[in-house]
C-alpha cells in the first residue's frame, strides 16, 4: 500500500476577536463543528477507513485533552481516541505533522489533525495557588528556564526589528499588503461558519500605509511594532484529515514532502523558522526558489521580513492573500491555519504545485512543512 500522507477537507472556523463574535465559546464550540465537516467530506468521498486518531495543539485551553473532548461532542464515536499537543504558536502544525508522520509509517490509515485556540475563555492562571497568599495572575508560561532570555513575543519582535535593520516603514508597508489582500480575497470555501460569525473578524478595508504609520507603538516608545502591523489576539480552530495518497479516492489533495522542527535563540524567537525551513529543504532536496507560496504566520511583520531576508524568499510568494496580521491569530490553531490557507490557494485551477508553511514559536523553535499539489 502507497503509504504517503495526504492532506484533504482543509476546513477552518473564521478567526474572531478575542472578546467578539465567539466571546462565549470554548475550545470544543470552535473545533467540533470544524471535525464534523472534515469527517463528513471524507466520508462523503468514499473514504470509510476507521478514524485512528483526533490530534489537536493547543496553548491556552482548560487542560483536560481538549481532542479527545471535541472527538466525542462531535460524535466520531467512542472509539475514537484524541490527543492534544502544545508546540505554543507552532502547534496546529506539529499536531499535523504528527499525524503524517504515523500514516508515513503504516501505523495509521485517517487522523483528524489541526488546531484550536479560543483566547476568550482561557482559564486564569495563578502562582502560588490561589488559596496561597497573594497569589499573582500570569499570562503565560516560561518559553525558557532561568539562565536565558525569555522575552515576550512583542518585545522580541521590537528586538528582531532593531539588529536586523527592519525599519517602521518596511513593516508597514508588508503589513498594509496583508490587509489589501486579504480584504480582497474571499475565504468562504474554507470557513465553517459558527453561529452569526461567516467571516474573519479583524480583516478591514483601507489600512494604508499612511494610516498605519500614524499608529502609536505597542510595546514600548522606542519599539516599532504597532496593532496594524503585528496580529490581533484571536480565536479559532482549523482541522485536516491526514490519510495515505492510496485512500484519497479522488478528493483534491497535497502530498506532504516533509517536514522540520528546529531550535533557535530564544532571545530572538522569530528567527526560528529559518533552521526549520533550512533543514526541511535539505532533507528535501529543494530550494527556496522551488516555492510557489510560502505561508508563514504573521505575528508581526519584522519576522516575516527577517526570516524572508535571511533566506532570500522572493515576498510576492509570502501570503499572497493577506495572513495574520490581517486575519488575526489564534495561537495553537494558526499552524493549522496556514495548510488550509495553502490548500485553497494550491488546488485551485493553476495553483502553485510546491507550497511551504512555516511557524515562529515562543522560546526559540522553528516548525515547517512542504506539501505538493497532488495531480
Amino acid at each position: 500500500m502507497n503509504h504517503v500522507p495526504v492532506l484533504v477537507a482543509p476546513r477552518r472556523t473564521p478567526i474572531g476577536n478575542a472578546g467578539h463574535g465567539f466571546a462565549d465559546l470554548t475550545v470544543t464550540d470552535l473545533a467540533t463543528p470544524v471535525l464534523r465537516e472534515v469527517l463528513t467530506t471524507v466520508r462523503g468521498a468514499g473514504i470509510d477507513a476507521e478514524v485512528d486518531d483526533v490530534i489537536l495543539g493547543n496553548c491556552l485551553g482548560p487542560g483536560g485533552d481538549p481532542a479527545r473532548i471535541v472527538a466525542l461532542h462531535a460524535g466520531a464515536g467512542v472509539h475514537v481516541p484524541g490527543v492534544t499537543v502544545d508546540r505554543q504558536c507552532g502547534s496546529g502544525l506539529d499536531a499535523v505533522m504528527q499525524a503524517a508522520l504515523r500514516v508515513r509509517s503504516g501505523a495509521d490509515e485517517l487522523i483528524l489533525a489541526g488546531g484550536v485556540e479560543s483566547a476568550s475563555t482561557a482559564p486564569w492562571r495563578f502562582w502560588p495557588p490561589i488559596a496561597a497568599a497573594d497569589p499573582v495572575r500570569y499570562t503565560r508560561a516560561p518559553f525558557a528556564p532561568p539562565g536565558f532570555p525569555d522575552p515576550d513575543m512583542g518585545a522580541a519582535a521590537d528586538d528582531l526589528a532593531r539588529v536586523r535593520g527592519i525599519s517602521r516603514q518596511r513593516q508597514d508597508a508588508y503589513a498594509a499588503r496583508s490587509h489589501t489582500l486579504a480584504a480582497a480575497a474571499d475565504f468562504s470555501a474554507e470557513i465553517v461558519p459558527i453561529g452569526d460569525v461567516h467571516r474573519d473578524e479583524r480583516i478591514r478595508a483601507g489600512m494604508t500605509e499612511a494610516r498605519l504609520a500614524r499608529l502609536r507603538p505597542s510595546f514600548g516608545v522606542e519599539g516599532t511594532a504597532t496593532a496594524g502591523n503585528s496580529c490581533g489576539i484571536s480565536d479559532g480552530a482549523a482541522m485536516l484529515a491526514v490519510t495515505s495518497e492510496s485512500l484519497v479516492a479522488g478528493l483534491p489533495a497535497l502530498r506532504i514532502l516533509g517536514s522540520a522542527v528546529a531550535g533557535s535563540d530564544p532571545a530572538l524567537p522569530g528567527l526560528g523558522p529559518v533552521p526549520a525551513i533550512r533543514k526541511l529543504l535539505r532533507r528535501t532536496g529543494f530550494d527556496t526558489k522551488d516555492l510557489g507560496v510560502v505561508e508563514i504566520t504573521e505575528a508581526f511583520a519584522s519576522v516575516v521580513l527577517a526570516v524572508s531576508d535571511e533566506l532570500g524568499l522572493d515576498e510576492s510568494t509570502i501570503c499572497p492573500q493577506g495572513g495574520a496580521i490581517a486575519m488575526g491569530h489564534p495561537w495553537g490553531a494558526s499552524g493549522a491555519i496556514l495548510l488550509v490557507r495553502l490548500a485553497s490557494q494550491m488546488l485551485r485551477e493553476g495553483g502553485p504545485t510546491l507550497g511551504l508553511a512555516a511557524c515562529a514559536i515562543g522560546g526559540g523553535q522553528g516548525i515547517a512543512m512542504l506539501v505538493e499539489r497532488v495531480s
